[in-house]
């Protein structure tokens, strides 16, 4: 059982880490380290805090809905079926990696993502603009496996990557992409937390409280995107891959 002083601290690492998950992405590469710090094994962390991005997930998705954005169906089904089966494979494939080699190769991935989105000027601002033709959807839902497969493989900064995906073979705006990226992911979190639950590898109570923060960042996020449009959420992008490509880099 950890000190009542330590559900303070979860919380508010919730709330920002809910935020830049919902708008951008990265979220993870703050709350797991300080989940270690705070003394959980590194398994342990990482299943905990599957409790709180599962949360968040259903959070954002209530707050994106609310603001009346509408997501592209079947072709949404489609993305959340393959990676989830994609997420299997790819955790059956899992093997060891150098630690910093891998953080290294994933700042430089980070960057140029960010980079081609902000260099974009097809970005779409309408709905007319969005490329939603046969070969796109089949294109989209291919590499959406593979990033499953890249998900239950490694992980680490694959928010980004669904990012960069959807902006350029659909062409949607970051406020759908977001809204996207958070509906897919309910599907593939909660399986991880059942897992992850049937192992042992969850602290509830510190999951719970963390995931009470990340609802509440999602929420907010979510309906505050809408309303700030692409020009904020762009900016919030930049200055989260910087941050965490640095971290990745040096740290």
């Amino acid at each position: 059982m950890s000190p009542w002083f330590e559900y303070p601290i979860y919380i508010a690492v919730g709330i920002f880490t809910g935020f830049l998950n919902t708008v951008a992405g990265g979220g993870s590469l703050i709350s797991m380290p300080i989940l270690i710090f705070m003394g959980l094994p590194g398994t342990v962390a990482n299943g905990t805090n599957r409790v709180a991005t599962f949360t968040q997930n259903i959070f954002a998705v209530g707050g994106f809905h609310s603001k009346g954005v509408k997501l592209p169906f079947p072709y949404t089904y489609y993305l959340s079926g393959v990676s989830l089966v994609g997420g299997l494979i790819g955790a059956w494939l899992a093997t060891d990696i150098s630690d910093v080699v891998f953080n290294r190769i994933l700042a430089i991935v980070m960057v140029a993502v960010v980079i081609s989105i902000i260099f974009n000027r097809k970005s779409s601002k309408k709905v007319d603009d969005e490329k939603m033709s046969p070969s796109r959807q089949v294109l989209g839902t291919f590499l959406f496996f593979l990033l499953g497969i890249y998900g239950g493989f490694l992980q680490a900064g694959i928010g980004f990557l669904v990012i960069a995906l959807l902006t350029h073979v659909n062409q949607f705006n970051l406020i759908k992409i977001n809204y996207i990226k958070v509906f897919v992911a309910i599907l593939y979190t909660g399986a991880a937390v059942l897992i992850f639950a049937i192992g042992g590898k969850i602290i509830w109570s510190i999951g719970l409280t963390l995931a009470i923060g990340q609802g509440t960042g999602a929420w907010y996020a979510s309906r505050w995107s809408v309303g700030a449009g692409e020009k904020w959420i762009k900016r919030i992008l930049v200055v989260s891959v910087i941050g965490m490509a640095i971290k990745l880099w040096f740290f």
